[in-house]
């Protein structure tokens, strides 16, 4: 479970998110929702630790990743995946180096074939294993999103936080990528 309590984060002296509290179940998709603008990335950017709030906590389990050191936050990064609203993929890697960036970063024991055989096996999952050389200007959107969602899945994550992950797609990639979250949470 994560729970968020009295979380405030500002931007060059402008409250973005003010004294946010908010419960997110093991096992459930929680969503967040609100206007444009209402600071919902920000919030979910604080959660994983881009941001940093000025004042709240947020708890995993009744552990706070705001007091944690360097190492516990490193652990705790392991158990969660990450969909970004752009995809955020790397143009200068190939679809198949963007997937195992994860592993590159959080997997000091495990070897490189072992991590391309995990690469190449959530890439199979998203139906992209034909695209692993390619890089992500040479594809379309929706199978940037479906690289990304390979991309947070590939440590096994308890937790996946998707930003709009439907966004900016027509309808048919936007159900298919449901579809494949709905999945992945079964």
């Amino acid at each position: 479970m994560i729970e968020v309590k009295s979380l405030y984060k500002s931007f060059e002296g402008k409250d973005v998110l003010v004294d946010i509290n908010a419960i997110f179940d093991n096992g459930k998709t929680n969503l967040i929702i609100g206007q444009s603008g209402s600071g919902k990335t920000v919030l979910m950017k604080c959660i994983v630790g881009l941001l940093i709030p000025e004042k709240g906590e947020i708890l995993y389990d009744g552990r706070n990743f705001l007091s944690m050191n360097k190492k516990e936050k490193k652990t705790l990064r392991r158990e969660m995946g990450m969909i970004f609203q752009s995809a955020a993929l790397f143009d200068s890697l190939t679809v198949l180096e963007n997937v195992m960036f994860p592993l590159d970063m959080f997997s000091n024991d495990t070897t490189y074939r072992d991590r391309l055989r995990r690469a190449q096996f959530c890439l199979d999952r998203v139906n992209l294993i034909e695209a692993q050389n390619k890089y992500p200007g040479e594809i379309s959107g929706g199978m940037q999103k479906r690289v990304a969602i390979a991309r947070a899945v590939i440590t096994n994550p308890k937790l996946i936080l998707a930003d709009e992950p439907t966004g900016n797609l027509d309808s048919k990639n936007g159900s298919e990528v449901m579809n494949l979250l709905t999945e992945l949470n079964k």
